[in-house]
């Protein structure tokens, strides 16, 4: 079955094969489409992806779906809606403090486990809240691919045990994320600072953190504190301006803050202009 995918926006996880599409079909249309997926990340994009469901239905039968949708995810097919190397073994997280911000929860449900596809960037949910047969079977796969992997999906570091930790100093990685978004992240974030001291993990930067800003009830000085923080521990802050679900745009004062804190050169020249960021 030839499935023309759709996406109202390209990011750099997005598939880049033949039948891989970023806008309408314009002069030259693929052939032989019986299908046209609408892949739909965002939120704010609801409104171009109707947009573009009307355009490509001239071309073949089109769906929309995607995690804006609120659709739940299934089975992981390596390089259909994201690009090849990246893949999700597990889906769902048991968290829910964090649903003023994330909908994973409600979209997903509880975590669950997939099957085990090859490939060596990590985007699962909450790889750490599965079982540990499962967890190993991940790191079982990572051994086998060329690249060295990543978990740039993001790590909650409450959960990590040390025997989680010895996983992933033996898998080589590349970079992993973890996340400091509000003040209760912070205390696991120095516990695992603690449990990786001396490791192959405890490498200016080797470790990103993902930094959520501009929530409601958030401030710049409180942003910057979190920020400080992270840089302080030897990890890479990378901050992320919060968006809600109607992509209500933030005072320019916000988006020129977030980019400070994203530029790695910017965030760079803070830390070594800084013997002792605050903390």
């Amino acid at each position: 079955m030839r499935i023309a995918r759709v996406f109202p926006t390209w990011t750099n996880m997005s598939p880049s094969d033949d039948l891989a599409f970023f806008d309408v079909p314009g002069l030259f249309p693929p052939k032989d489409i019986d299908e046209v997926h609408i892949s739909v990340v965002f939120t704010w994009d609801l409104d171009r992806a109707e947009v573009l469901a009307k355009e490509w239905s001239d071309i073949a039968p089109v769906k929309i779906g995607g995690p804006a949708t609120g659709m739940r995810g299934e089975e992981f097919e390596p390089g259909k809606y994201i690009g090849h190397g990246n893949v999700i073994t597990s889906r769902g997280c048991r968290n829910r403090q964090c649903v003023n911000f994330c909908k994973v929860p409600e979209r997903e449900g509880n975590t669950r486990e997939l099957q085990i596809r090859d490939g060596y960037n990590v985007l699962d949910d909450n790889l750490f809240q599965c079982s540990e047969k499962h967890i190993e079977a991940v790191f079982e796969m990572l051994s086998r691919q060329k690249e060295r992997p990543a978990f740039s999906g993001g790590v909650e570091t409450k959960v990590l045990t040390q025997h989680h930790i010895d996983l992933l100093i033996k898998s080589h990685l590349v970079n992993m994320y973890v996340a400091y978004d509000t003040p209760d992240d912070y205390a696991p974030l120095i516990r695992f600072k603690e449990m990786i001291a001396g490791t192959s993990l405890d490498h200016r930067w080797k470790i990103g953190c993902y930094c959520l800003i501009g929530y409601k009830g958030d401030t710049m000085e409180k942003a910057e504190k979190r920020l400080r923080r992270i840089m302080a521990l030897n990890f890479q802050p990378f901050s992320m301006l919060y968006r809600d679900e109607k992509n209500t745009k933030q005072s320019k004062e916000w988006s020129r803050f977030q980019r400070e804190w994203t530029n790695p050169i910017i965030v760079g020249s803070k830390f070594y202009s800084e013997k002792s960021p605050e903390v």
